[in-house]
C-alpha cells in the first residue's frame, strides 16, 4: 500500500499581486490505481461504475471500469478536448441523478470518503436541504457535438 498524493495549484498575478494557493491531500492505503484515456461519443455511454465485491453489477460493462465501492478513495475526470465539453452523470442507488458539465481542458475531481468508499457519498433531489447521502452507483458521460477523449484516474484501497 502507498499513499496518494493530491495537489491542486493555482496560479496568478493580478495587479502585480499574488493570488496563487496550493492544497495537498494525502490519500493513505492506496494499493490500486486504474489511470485511462477513453473516447465518449455523443450518445450517453457508461464510464464507472461501482458495487459490492459479491454484487452481479461488477459484471457490467463500463469503458473505464468496474469497481468495488468501498475502495475507491479518490476519482478524476479530465476532458483532454480543445472544443467540446462532456456531460457527466452520476446516479445513486435510488436512480436519482445529478449532472454536470466538464468543458474542454477541465477536471472534475469526485472525493470517495476516508474510510468508505464511495458509500454515502452523493445526494440528489428536487431539494438538497434535506440530505440523506447514498451510494455512488455509476458515472455515465456524454459529449457534446463531437466525441471526446477522457481521461480517468481512480485510486483505490
Amino acid at each position: 500500500m502507498a499513499t496518494l498524493t493530491v495537489k491542486v495549484i493555482e496560479e496568478i498575478t493580478l495587479n502585480n499581486n499574488s493570488y496563487n494557493s496550493e492544497r495537498s491531500l494525502d490519500i493513505a492505503s492506496v494499493n490500486e490505481i486504474v489511470k485511462r484515456i477513453v473516447t465518449i461519443s455523443t450518445t450517453e455511454t457508461g464510464l464507472l461504475g461501482f458495487a459490492t465485491a459479491s454484487s452481479t453489477d461488477l459484471s457490467k460493462s463500463y469503458l473505464a471500469g468496474q469497481f468495488d465501492e468501498d475502495d475507491v478513495r479518490y476519482i478524476r475526470i479530465t476532458n483532454l478536448d480543445s472544443t467540446n465539453h462532456v456531460t457527466l452523470t452520476f446516479r445513486d442507488e435510488d436512480s436519482t441523478e445529478f449532472a454536470i458539465k466538464v468543458d474542454a481542458g477541465h477536471s472534475f475531481i469526485y472525493p470517495g470518503d476516508n474510510s468508505g468508499g464511495v458509500l454515502d457519498t452523493m445526494h440528489a433531489g428536487g431539494s438538497a436541504l434535506t440530505v440523506s447521502l447514498n451510494d455512488l452507483v455509476d458515472i455515465t458521460a456524454d459529449a457534446d457535438t463531437d466525441s471526446v477523449d477522457l481521461e480517468v484516474f481512480v485510486g483505490s484501497a
